[in-house]
């Protein structure tokens, strides 16, 4: 069945890290606008109740991203239960908190194996489902994959690997008629970034942050854009529209950055240090429920 552009009516779409946040308001909208969802992640619990807000046409399996037999045998589920998959969206993501020379190895790690490697072994199980169905492939980066920020290394480094990965995915499997694109959202109103403000070091740091780049924006922001995207196969998708111009700049950004960060960046590193003592390493790193999950 041939894609009918902005339309998902009837369509399969695969979401990952679908229990809150952007997975789980996309599942929502999606499966409102007739699409059938499969919701993939490893907070069970949560994700079933998104599955039975939205009914029947949705069904939730448990998995973590970086197994690869846990995302084999959930798209064998899903491809069991819906018959195939058109759309996979690549959102399951986690952030830690933590300078380079004092954050936690582990957590660390482990956001970049969640939220690139997460994302590579998402598209490369399910791909021959969705290149059978000529489909869409979208993978949710981030602003951060442009604007680097002190204390985000491994964010930033997950999410700009995100964004590469799909430019040279696009370029393979264009002749196969499969769609890719790659989503740039700035600071959401999610679980994720209202951890991270909470956090008494680096949420000083954020707030820090000038004008809009350092604005958060409501969750509706970032679905509106994003299924407006997905119905359109987009290969990008700015959240908002500014995030996109950031790109025609990103050469400059890197020295902006640390101009505006000598100021602030010493005294939350000993903050850093200072929590790390009494909180330990581990506990001053994990922010967000998605980022405890996948460190248990």
């Amino acid at each position: 069945m041939a894609f009918l552009s902005g339309s998902v009516k009837g369509r399969v779409v695969l979401i990952t890290g679908a229990a809150r946040g952007i997975g789980a308001g996309l599942a929502e909208r999606l499966a409102a606008d007739g699409a059938k969802v499969a919701l993939v992640g490893l907070e069970a619990a949560e994700q079933q109740k998104v599955a039975d807000r939205i009914g029947p046409a949705a069904r939730s399996w448990e998995a973590d991203v970086t197994s690869w037999d846990d995302l084999e045998q959930a798209t064998k589920g899903v491809v069991d239960h819906f018959g195939g998959i058109d759309i996979v969206i690549a959102n399951a993501g986690i952030a830690s908190a933590g300078f380079v020379r004092s954050v936690d190895p582990t957590a660390f790690e482990k956001v970049i194996e969640v939220d690139l490697l997460g994302v590579w072994r998402t598209f490369r199980v399910t791909m021959p489902h969705v290149l059978e169905r000529k489909g869409y492939l979208l993978a949710i980066s981030s602003l951060a994959a442009i604007t680097h920020a002190p204390g985000m290394a491994n964010y930033a480094a997950a999410k700009a690997g995100v964004e590469a990965f799909c430019n040279s995915l696009r370029a393979e499997v264009a002749h196969l008629g499969v769609k890719v694109g790659v989503a740039h959202p700035t600071w959401i109103k999610t679980d994720l970034v209202e951890s991270a403000d909470s956090h008494p070091v680096f949420g000083k740091l954020r707030a820090g942050m000038p004008g809009l780049i350092g604005k958060t924006y409501p969750l509706d922001v970032a679905l509106d854009c994003i299924e407006a995207g997905v119905k359109r196969r987009a290969r990008t998708i700015h959240v908002p529209r500014w995030v996109g111009g950031l790109k025609l700049i990103r050469a400059f950004l890197p020295p902006i950055i640390e101009l505006g960060s000598r100021s602030r960046v010493p005294a939350a590193d000993r903050a850093a240090l200072e929590d790390i003592a009494a909180r330990g390493a581990r506990e001053a790193a994990v922010t967000g429920h998605g980022g405890r999950a996948a460190t248990k």
